[in-house]
């Protein structure tokens, strides 16, 4: 499947994609530059059309033992801080500002201050509202009951919120969760987001921490996510999968979910899926 192309993208030490679990996803295993984004660019231009959702990975070390997994838009379908919007009126201009600091255009501390800002004097009731209208990605419960049975360590790490995030890893039964918490004064949000704040480089800091107190490296650690707050993490790992994710992320993206659901994240350490 065109390793001609391949080898032209700088790809010398890259497998003919192996398309698998009834055109699911496909395997290209890369030896020796694996990170290079060069590699992610030319198996894009090999797959062409091929609507499969694809890792680019060592062949070595495919199971994990470590799975990161970012929240809003990821494990759930919505960004709840623009659902808590929709209460106030202000969900397209809140959407609006998430959507641009997930695609990198905005930084992310400022884009979140911002946004909460707008929500000051909500009844603290549109927590519990929109965690009762939150629903799970698909195929979401059972990646992590996989990665659980596979022996890894699971958490949730967030730039959302600890109230939805505490209430979702105890729901699908990760090892522990991470993220930012907001102020609420005489049962209403004060606006204020508490110091400091769970951004990229606390995402980061989790995966290298974390992977130190297990004693792993980062290539025994797979992360999950779809905004450019998760980009570092994605990196990082041994396999970062962006899953549904934003242009900015899905273009320098090695593993991609962009058809199947989140247990495709299992297809790719060649684990059961079902």
């Amino acid at each position: 499947m065109g390793q001609a192309a391949l080898a032209a993208g700088g790809a010398e030490a890259i497998s003919t994609p192996d398309i698998f679990a009834e055109g699911r996803a496909a395997d290209i295993a890369a030896e020796a530059d694996f990170r290079d984004e060069r590699l992610a660019s030319a198996v894009r231009a090999v797959l062409g059309p091929v609507t499969v959702d694809f890792a680019l990975q060592p062949s070595a070390n495919r199971v994990k033992r470590l799975l990161i997994a970012d929240m809003d838009s990821t494990i759930v379908t919505t960004e709840t801080l623009d659902e808590m919007a929709g209460e106030a009126g202000l969900k397209d201009q809140i959407s609006a500002i998430t959507a641009r600091a997930m695609n990198g255009e905005l930084d992310f501390e400022s884009a979140l201050r911002e946004r909460m800002a707008l929500l000051g004097g909500m009844d603290a009731g549109v927590l519990e509202r929109t965690y009762a209208g939150t629903e799970l990605s698909p195929g979401a419960a059972a990646m992590v009951a996989g990665m659980r049975k596979a022996g890894a360590e699971c958490r949730l790490v967030s730039g959302g919120f600890r109230y939805f995030t505490s209430r979702i890893a105890e729901r699908l039964d990760f090892n522990g969760d991470q993220a930012n918490d907001i102020e609420i004064l005489d049962g209403k949000l004060t606006g204020r987001v508490m110091d400091p704040i769970l951004d990229k480089h606390a995402k980061l800091a989790t995966l290298r921490a974390l992977s130190t107190e297990l004693a792993i490296s980062l290539d025994d650690a797979v992360t999950v996510g779809d905004g450019a707050n998760d980009l570092p993490m994605l990196e990082a790992a041994g396999l970062g999968v962006a899953w549904r994710a934003k242009p900015s992320v899905a273009a320098s993206a090695r593993a991609r979910i962009d058809y199947g659901d989140l247990t495709t994240l299992l297809l790719f350490q060649r684990l059961d899926a079902r």
